[in-house]
Order: C-alpha cells, then structure tokens, then sequence
C-alpha cells in the first residue's frame, strides 16, 4: 500500500511539474509576473506542498526566479541577457550537433527523425503547442546523442532560461516556415554524420531565434510595454 501510495504521489508531482512548466513557456504566466500559490493551487487542483515542490523544481531548471520578498516570479530576461544567452547557446548547439552527428546511433536517427515526421505534422495543422513540445524533444535527443553529459547538463541549465522565448519564434509564419527548413537540414546532415554541417545549421538556427526574440523584444510583442519596467 505505501508503495502505491509513493508512486501516486510521484505520479502527481510530474504533473504538477509539466503542467506548471508549459503555462509558463506558452506565456499563461506572463515573464515577470508572481506566481500566485492560491490562484495556481485551484487552477491545477493540487495542495500548496506540490505545488511549492514543483516551484521549487522549475526554479532550479531556471523557469523560476525565487526572489527575496517577492517570491516566485517567472523568469523575464533583458535584451543583454538574451544577446549573452544564445550567444553561449549557439555555441553549445553546435558544439552537441557536431558530436551528435560523429556518435549517433541508427537507433537514436531513427527515433529523432520519426519526431521530426511528427512535428511536421504539428506544423501542417498549425498546432504550435504541439510543434514546440516536438521541437523540444529533438533538440533534447541531438544533445544526447552527442554523449557527453556535461554537454547536457550545461545546455540544459541555460536552455531553460530562453524556453518561452524559443515558444514565441515561431508565431511569425515565416520565421516558423525558416525553422522547419532548418530542421530538415539538421535531419539531413544528422543522417550523413557530416559534424561541420549539424554544428553550421544549429548554429545559424541559434542566431536566428536570438535575432527574432530580439526583433520581438524590441517590438513589445514579448513583454508588453507597461510591463517593461516591473
């Protein structure tokens, strides 16, 4: 019975987790806005100990700042956090590329180019929830591919500062349409294991995302104006 128990209440906890990470890279919680335990323990339905343990979680991945008097606040970057940000993350994307397309396995091409079939899917219904979540994915697989785990625990720390803004790139129908052909020149160059191809076109892909983040930013489309100062 305690076992049941246990795993039922890990099982709540992933989900409290997962549902409580995408409202703040799909934007349901604004970057910069607190995070209202009350509110969000009856909009997910959960006790404030998950809850706090999740907040907790999403803070050490970086979707969090935990702030003195303030509490949880999602995370909002400035423009210079966001240049240095995917200037280390293009580096770090290429770097995984490069290995990845030396060390994949058919097992793990196999696997990443199914989801890619399956985000292409996504993109043709217009499903962009879908599409990120995919995207996501197949970034995460060339990362582990590349087998070198200090690789990825270093990419995944600073990754999860930008995920929301890598959400909103690809509500521009043309920038969208620019990353899916970037990622089937990933898949291509993935499939030939050509290093200096993968870590090229994740490198470019990097600094596109940063300049229509940027291009956004500067726009007011991410963080509404009023919001800019807080």
């Amino acid at each position: 019975m305690a076992e049941v128990i246990e795993i039922s209440r890990l099982a709540l906890h992933d989900q409290v987790v997962a549902r409580l990470r995408t409202m703040l890279v799909e934007g349901a919680i604004a970057p910069g806005a607190k995070l209202n335990e009350r509110e969000l323990s009856e909009q997910l339905r959960v006790s404030r100990t998950p809850l706090r343990e999740a907040i907790k979680l999403l803070a050490a991945e970086g979707l969090v700042d935990l702030l003195p008097n303030r509490g949880a606040v999602a995370v909002k970057l400035t423009e210079a956090d966001i240049v240095n940000t995917f200037e280390v993350l293009a580096g770090l994307e290429g770097m995984s590329g490069e290995f990845a397309a030396q060390r994949v396995t058919d097992a793990e091409l196999a696997e990443i180019r199914a989801m890619h079939y399956e985000m292409m899917a996504c993109f043709a219904r217009q499903d962009l929830s879908g599409y990120y979540r995919l995207n996501a994915r197949i970034h995460t697989a060339i990362n582990d591919a590349a087998k070198n785990p200090v690789l990825t625990s270093t990419y995944n720390g600073i990754n999860a500062r930008v995920q929301s803004l890598r959400f909103r790139t690809n509500q521009n129908e043309a920038k969208w349409k620019r990353a899916v052909k970037e990622h089937e020149l990933m898949l291509e160059a993935l499939a030939a294991h050509d290093g200096a191809a993968m870590r090229d076109v994740l490198v470019a892909h990097l600094k596109n995302k940063r300049d229509t983040v940027l291009d956004l930013m500067r726009a007011g489309e991410i963080y509404p104006r009023s919001a800019k100062s807080s």
